[in-house]
């Protein structure tokens, strides 16, 4: 399936529940940036500063995070941070796995599966035009902003 057409539960900019496809955002330009965890400090800081750039960013692309914890936990995530883009709740990881961002990972000596931080922009017809993989979140809204300022 086209990772267009795959369907996840999500949180709309005001925290209602919606179910979304990207295809749903055909026409416009997105940064669908994909992240480890809610309220982990690297996951918080970047969705802090998306939230503190959406002004920046809204006029020429929709911000959409994604992660594999539940609507539940986004909810508190939302809340909490005051955030004003979507969250998507990516439980099975079909979008992480579409976008090869579903990885093995190694903390300790332990190896587990979870999300490469990465970062997407899709132009008005859903296709990537540019990505940021392994992404280290210090200024990284920053490079964001400059490509869509391009």
């Amino acid at each position: 399936m086209n990772y267009l057409e795959l369907k996840l539960q999500g949180l709309d900019k005001d925290g209602n529940e919606n179910e979304y496809t990207l295809a749903d955002f055909k026409g416009q330009k997105v940064v669908l940036y994909f992240y480890p965890k809610d309220n982990t400090s690297g996951c918080t800081q970047e969705a802090c500063d998306f939230r503190d750039n959406m002004n920046r960013i809204t006029s020429s692309a929709v911000v959409i995070g994604v992660s594999p914890n539940d609507i539940k936990s986004h909810k508190k995530f939302k809340e909490k941070q005051d955030l004003n883009f979507i969250l998507l709740a990516d439980t099975e990881h079909i979008l992480s796995e579409a976008f090869g961002v579903w990885k093995e990972k190694s903390m300790y000596g332990k190896k587990y599966m979870g999300i490469e931080r990465s970062t997407f922009i899709l132009d008005e017809n859903g296709s990537i035009v540019h990505e940021w993989r392994k992404v280290k979140v210090n200024g990284h809204v920053d490079e964001v902003l400059a490509y869509l300022n391009n």
